[in-house]
């Protein structure tokens, strides 16, 4: 498939030669997807040098944080990933919801910083990409385009979000503290779901060769590198959590469609557990369950499309969950009144309410959708769902003062807590939720057709070729080939010699 960064061998020379001589003069060592997925595999050299860099720097040696596997404290690596086995209290359910929280991840406190190293390795060892003289270009609604601006740092290259001009103030706040110029941050119309306007801006940015064009929804790199390191990273605490309870069963991953990256770790976790692939969208938008439209606040989701890089026919089900829950429960979680709330009137342990503010929009979204699914599955304290906590509350702080007056009418108290609680944790119902047929799957996947074929240019051969299985399993043999890539570009550097 004729997409750019799938490729295994040097595309241009010239530029190849430009950039490792570029990395060998910055001292840039790049980590392969092994490493990322396995950080036991990371020279100890390395490791040890980590512990005196900030994990928030631009420093070279931050891509080998990025994984799953950080402390809090940035020392050493943890053997199991960070994660949250929530309590019944709070979800009402006896099913083990387990969420493995982003916030660990260097620089932008998110693993969308994982997604975009997967972009733009791939381009930068096969001579796609020239440091020198391109400028990588981050189409995103948030997260993504902080991480290919921190990478871009990184490789010391210059990078450019475009993003729409209403998503959190913090998410600007954060790019014009890492931008090298003002305007490499290109605010386009709307906000959450008016992600064809971005894509506008791109093709319109795409005239100058300068510019190389990194979409998350189309880049495979972002699909295999969340495939293999995300997926690990569950398996992995689901392996912890196992060794003690022998009974429990991997039931089923849920996340938010987004790019559809973070989906791939479900392909990892099918074959291996015969678990259940669940995408979740907003209920003001819900794309993929009505093919429907709208605006909604749960920021980082993306939605107007399905993504090229979602593997829809491998998908189980469909949830939609809606903003006014995750408005309110962020309030919940992360009020006064809201965690007295919790611990005095519904016992919910005072260690996980102190965790539920490493918990954004979509986070929260993923959660309600997991307590659906578990609801509608009937399953039990043997069962565990496993989900992904994008970004925390961080980023959220100036939406508080709009959720309050739009939701509670300016004011948040111990009656506005039960009525949030009550509606939206011990009330949530399995409605807007499709286990998914082989005729809702074709019609799920035909939907893309317009936006990859007839705005975005993708022949129909390349296009229907996702329909296989066969085409994702041929997918994840790129990713040996790529690393077998990276080392050679590393040997090339001198740089691994010189650590």
């Amino acid at each position: 498939m004729p997409t750019p960064g799938l490729e295994t061998q040097i595309i241009d020379k010239t530029v190849f030669e430009n950039t490792v001589a570029h990395f060998q003069e910055a001292g840039i060592r790049l980590p392969t997807f092994g490493e990322l997925a396995d950080p036991e595999l990371i020279p100890e050299v390395i490791r040890q040098r980590l512990a005196g860099v900030d994990p928030d720097a631009a420093d070279p040696l931050n891509l080998f944080r990025v994984h799953w596997n950080n402390s809090s404290t940035g020392g050493a690596f943890q053997a199991v990933p960070d994660h949250i086995v929530l309590p019944s209290s709070l979800t009402g359910v006896e099913a083990k919801i387990v969420v493995l929280p982003a916030d660990h991840f260097p620089m932008i406190h998110a693993h969308k910083v994982l997604a975009t190293y997967g972009c733009l390795a791939p381009r930068v060892i096969t001579g796609q990409f020239d440091p020198t003289h391109h400028r990588a270009i981050w189409p995103s609604t948030g997260n993504y385009c902080r991480g290919g601006i921190a990478v871009s740092r990184i490789m010391d290259c210059r990078g450019v979000a475009v993003l729409p001009e209403g998503m959190s103030r913090e998410r600007f706040d954060w790019l014009e503290a890492w931008v090298s110029n003002p305007e490499d941050i290109i605010r386009t119309p709307g906000t959450e779901s008016n992600v064809k306007e971005i894509y506008d801006k791109c093709a319109e940015l795409d005239q100058d060769p300068h510019n190389i064009i990194f979409n998350q929804f189309s880049e495979f790199g972002n699909y295999l590198i969340h495939y293999l390191c995300t997926g690990k990273a569950i398996e992995d605490v689901f392996d912890h959590y196992q060794a003690n309870h022998e009974q429990i069963r991997l039931s089923a991953f849920v996340s938010a469609t987004g790019s559809g990256g973070t989906l791939a770790a479900g392909d990892f976790l099918k074959p291996r557990h015969h678990s259940w692939n669940v995408a979740v969208e907003a209920l003001e938008c819900p794309t993929l369950l009505y093919n429907g439209f709208g605006e909604h606040n749960i920021q980082g989701i993306g939605d107007k499309h399905v993504p090229l890089i979602h593997n829809v026919m491998g998908t189980d089900a469909v949830v939609a969950v809606s903003d006014k829950a995750t408005d309110e429960l962020f309030v919940l979680f992360n009020s006064d009144e809201g965690r007295e709330y919790l611990t005095s009137r519904r016992g919910v342990p005072e260690e996980t309410v102190a965790s539920l503010q490493r918990f954004g929009f979509s986070s929260i979204c993923n959660i309600l959708a997991a307590i659906k699914i578990a609801k509608y599955r009937r399953l039990g304290a043997d069962d565990m769902i496993v989900t992904v906590a994008t970004d925390g509350a961080e980023l959220y702080g100036s939406e508080s003062a709009k959720i309050l007056e739009t939701r509670f009418c300016g004011r948040f108290d111990a009656v506005s807590a039960g009525e949030a609680f009550g509606e939206h944790l011990m009330g949530c119902k399995t409605d807007h939720l499709l286990e998914l047929t082989q005729v809702d799957r074709e019609r799920m996947f035909n939907l893309g057709y317009f936006t990859w074929v007839e705005q975005q240019g993708i022949s129909v051969d390349d296009f229907v070729a996702r329909r296989d299985e066969s085409f994702w399993l041929q997918l994840q043999s790129w990713i040996p080939a790529w690393d077998q890539m990276i080392e050679e570009f590393n040997g090339l550097t001198g740089v691994a010699d010189q650590l």
